[in-house]
Parts: C-alpha cells; structure tokens; sequence
C-alpha cells in the first residue's frame, strides 16, 4: 500500500462559495504522485475455473476488486466457523466467557459433529472438558464441527441460542443477505450468506479480533493423539496467506475464504462452489496475486485537515473548514492515482453555528466517472454563531441574493 498523505496540499484555504447539493463542486485534485510510468488497461481478473460465486475485497477500503454472484445467497459450509470464532472473541472482550474456560465437549456436540459422523472433527474426548482457547483452535485450524458446538453451548447456552448471537454481529458487520442456523455450517434450510457478506467478515475479523484471527494461520493443532493439518492449501504455497477458512459440503460444493498481506496493502478473495481442494486454492491465489499485481491503495486526506473552506452566514468566521473525520482511502489500478477526481457535495446555504466534528456534506472521488470512495464531510473546528447585529444583516443579504 502506498500511503499519499495529499490532504496539506488540497486547497486547505480553497473557498467554495455557494453551491448547489444536486451538484458536485470540484476540488483540486490530489498532489500527485511520483511519475508514474506509462499505464495499459487492467486485464480482467482470473475467473475461478469452477465456481457459484467469488470475490476480491481490498482490506483497507473494503472496495470490491471484482467478483461474480457476490450477493447470491449460497450455503457457505465451513467459512460459518470464521462467524462462529468473530462472535466468540466478541463475547470475550465484552467479559461474558474467558479464553480459560472449562468447555464441555456435549453428548450432543461428539454425536452430531464428532468423530463418527462424516464431517470434520477435533477429538476432544466427549463429556470432557477443554479450555476454550483449545477448542477455537480445534474449530479453526482442524474445522472440527464438534469444537463449534461445543463452543456454543459454552456461550449461549445451546446452539439455537448460539445462532441468534451470530445474526445479530451479522448485521453489526453489515452482512445484511446472512442467516445462520448453526455454528458449524453444515447444509441446514435457511442457513447462508453471501461472497460479499463473508468478504465483508473476513475484513472485520481481520479488524476487530486480529488475535484470535492469527488462528488460522497455524498450520496443524494435536488434540490427545491425533495431529491434523490446516485444510487451507494455500498456507504452504505463499508466505504472504495467513488465513482464512476453507468449507466443504456437497451442497456448497469446495469453498475458501483467503487473505493475504503483501507490505501495507491486504486483500481478502472468497471462492464458493469450487470442484476440489486443489481448484479453490489455485483459484484463490490466482486472484489475490492479480489483486496485488494491479492494484494498489493509498491515503488521500486525513482527519483535521482542511479539504475546503464554504461560506458562513451569521457566524464569526466567515467561513468553515471542511474536512473527513476518518482518513479516507482509495483503491485504484496501478499508476491510475493522478487520475482521481474529488468533488464536494454541500448545501447551497449554511448558517452557523456549526460544532467541530458536525457532518456538512459529502466527499467523493471518482475515476473514469465512477465512484471509487466517499466520506463525510465534517467542519473541522467550531464556527459561533455571530453577534446580533451581524445575524441581522446577513439576513437582510440572504434575502437579497436569493430576489
């Protein structure tokens, strides 16, 4: 990723004036970057070979890259366990259960999802107890279907319980074409999700519990005698993989969740529906090397920094600074960063007070007439309201200009 901090030298006393919310104003466009060599067209992404639905999500921005069917709702298998483990961690950090805990392997979780059904298991003896932290482990890095169940009844109380916690950090994440109906992600009705849901998991997981995420780059786990490898091929193939989750059923068909982190920049690709572990792997790789081969991040404007500066009336500045509150990034074909376009959208008129931090409007960066990023515009200081007298006559001047 190549960070351009562009934001000191994008018209910070740059005055707008008064314009329209149905039209855009331009705004300087950022400094540019170094000379950038002579740029072809991005060749199109390599299509998984045998695939429902795949997708490239660039980790910073959470832009898509590119992909096919994201939203079409298929049964996702073991990629569940990526939603199981977020919520786990979640309820860990908000104090509810603790890696330490005693988890008991259920007569329930050993006969649905242990050794003796045709699923992936984790060994944990049954009726049993194993420290929580073992049995994420056993979930993440063996798939085990038994260690999910038993791992969910720990924390709600029973998978049904489980499941609804699931759907709520769902929607908390914005995965809004979810439902999940158990922990494990074997083939049940109404249990699915989406390449763009879980695209948009594997981001927040990354984000949000980057410990327990490093799970899934571990490459074998032993439980009493039995050793077994992480499913996920690609963690012997490129260094720069360290997850996610693969899945597998004869509904979903071979299905993996990746991501890879090469220097700054991070890309997440999902491929449902695949034909074999070899295909999802070879596919997945081939996507996240196209991503990383043309593409590229950078960091346009940072927060407290001016972007532009729009007329005030009856305040005691006669103008305000407009700014983003988070930094806002942009992912775009290699070379393609001079090409960028950022225009304002605000309100015709503003009158103050304004507080520092209060949205104002709309920021948004375009390349080749398409939207590629948008943040809130925020004043970023406080604008007072005027004393009275200027109140009075910047009336008497807004009902003149508007005659």
């Amino acid at each position: 990723m190549k960070f351009r901090f562009a934001a000191a030298a994008m018209a910070t006393t740059l005055f707008v004036g008064m314009v329209s919310a149905q039209t855009p104003q331009p705004i300087p466009a950022p400094a540019p970057a170094a000379a950038a060599p002579a740029t072809v067209a991005t060749p199109p992404a390599p299509v998984p070979s045998v695939s429902k639905a795949w997708i490239l999500m660039d980790y910073a921005t959470g832009q898509v890259l590119a992909g096919e069917n994201v939203h079409a709702q298929l049964a996702p298998a073991s990629i569940t366990k990526v939603m199981t483990s977020y919520v786990i961690a979640a309820e860990v950090k908000n104090g509810k259960v603790r890696p330490d805990d005693q988890v008991m392997m259920s007569e329930r979780a050993w006969r649905e999802g242990g050794a003796g059904t045709d699923g992936s298991y984790s060994g944990f003896p049954v009726n049993q107890t194993a420290r929580l932290e073992d049995m994420e482990k056993g979930m993440a890095i063996q798939s085990g279907n038994d260690a999910a169940i038993a791992l969910a009844e720990h924390v709600a109380g029973s998978e049904e319980a489980f499941a609804s916690l699931m759907n709520s950090y769902a929607a908390k994440i914005g995965m809004k074409n979810s439902h999940f109906v158990n922990a494990h992600g074997l083939s049940a009705p109404g249990h699915q999700t989406t390449a763009y849901d879980l695209a948009l998991l594997g981001r927040a997981m990354v984000r949000d519990y980057p410990e327990t995420y490093a799970y899934n780059k571990v490459k074998e786990f032993t439980v009493g005698s039995i050793t077994q490898p992480n499913r996920n091929l690609l963690l012997w193939r490129d260094a720069s993989v360290d997850g996610i989750k693969t899945g597998h059923t004869s509904e979903a068909g071979y299905c993996l969740m990746s991501s890879a982190q090469r220097g700054d920049q991070r890309l997440i690709a999902v491929v449902l529906g695949g034909a074999s572990e070899k295909q999802r792997a070879d596919d997945s790789l081939a996507l996240l090397n196209w991503g990383f081969r043309f593409f590229e991040t950078h960091r346009m404007y940072e927060p407290g920094k001016a972007v532009a500066d729009h007329k005030v009336w009856k305040g005691q500045a006669d103008t305000v600074q407009l700014g983003v509150a988070q930094p806002l990034l942009v992912s775009v074909p290699r070379g393609r960063y001079n090409d960028l376009k950022p225009s304002i959208d605000v309100p015709k008129t503003l009158e103050a007070p304004f507080t520092a931090g209060q949205p104002i409007g709309t920021l948004k960066v375009t390349l080749d007439g398409k939207v590629v990023a948008q943040a809130p515009l925020v004043a970023v200081a406080a604008v007072e309201e005027a004393g009275f007298f200027k109140r009075l006559w910047h009336s008497f001047l807004m009902w003149w200009e508007s005659e």
